[in-house]
């Protein structure tokens, strides 16, 4: 009688282990599909939030948005007729304009190719005030992809700040919507060649330019004609300038 007792009481101890170990199981696995749902929404919670955000940051009171039909490279001198000023993007020259600030205008087809990589371009009537265009110019630093530079052609108000396809015009630099328009665009991914660089370019201003294309030499052609085809993306800039060239703030 006592062995039948305690053959009852293992198969008793037998059942209760086992019924523990399953219901650690279900524990175990009603925990992990838990966590895998809440992953899952923290997640899509996450890239909603990015969203909205992304979509806040481009509602800026006085966004103007332009569709970009071509932006190929054409032959170096070859003056491009721009349907906006300063433009938003279209075809431009082979190289690009070194991102960084400017004390004289910069040629537009370079400026253009900046914008291609993800740069903005700000830029500023000739006789705004120097305190304000010392304000325009302290937006840069180094790394950013900015230019900062006077224009000469027609603008609406004497600041306008572009970006591929989209364009800012703002009265005065302590207008918030300039700093939000450079947070949403600087180094966008919307543009045709994001990451590639905005150094290693050019770094001499409009009237540079214009003397040493018109000089016609062969060497100055191929300065201007910047790096071969496919060498422009990729490496991230390591400096504003090219090597061994003077930035453009070293011209002021």
């Amino acid at each position: 009688m006592a062995k039948k007792k305690t053959a009852e009481e293992r198969r008793q101890r037998a059942a209760a282990l086992k019924a523990e170990r399953l219901r650690k199981e279900r524990r175990r696995k009603i925990l992990g599909i838990t966590g895998v749902i809440t992953a899952i929404v923290v997640v899509v919670g996450l890239i909603g939030f990015l969203f909205y955000m992304d979509y806040r940051s481009r509602q800026i009171p006085g966004l103007a948005e332009y569709e970009v039909a071509s932006y190929v490279h054409v032959d170096t001198g070859e003056k491009v007729d721009y349907e906006q000023s300063p433009p938003v993007g279209g075809d431009h020259w082979s190289a690009w304009q070194n991102c960084g600030v400017y004390p004289a205008p910069v040629t537009s087809e370079f400026a253009v190719h900046s914008l291609e990589h993800g740069a903005v371009w700000i830029a500023y009537d000739p006789e705004l005030p120097a305190e304000q265009v010392a304000q325009l110019d302290q937006l840069y630093t180094q790394g950013s992809y900015l230019l900062v530079s006077p224009y000469e052609g027609e603008m609406d108000t004497p600041i306008v700040a572009s970006a591929w396809g989209r364009q800012l015009a703002v009265e005065s630099p302590e207008d918030e919507n300039l700093q939000r328009f450079v947070r949403a665009f600087e180094q966008s991914t919307d543009v045709p060649e994001p990451g590639a660089a905005c150094s290693q370019g050019v770094s001499e201003t409009a009237e540079e330019v214009e003397a040493l294309v018109s000089s016609g030499e062969e060497d100055i052609a191929q300065e201007m004609d910047g790096p071969a085809e496919g060498d422009e993306e990729g490496d991230a800039p390591e400096s504003d300038a090219p090597q061994d060239e003077e930035s453009p703030e070293d011209t002021e």
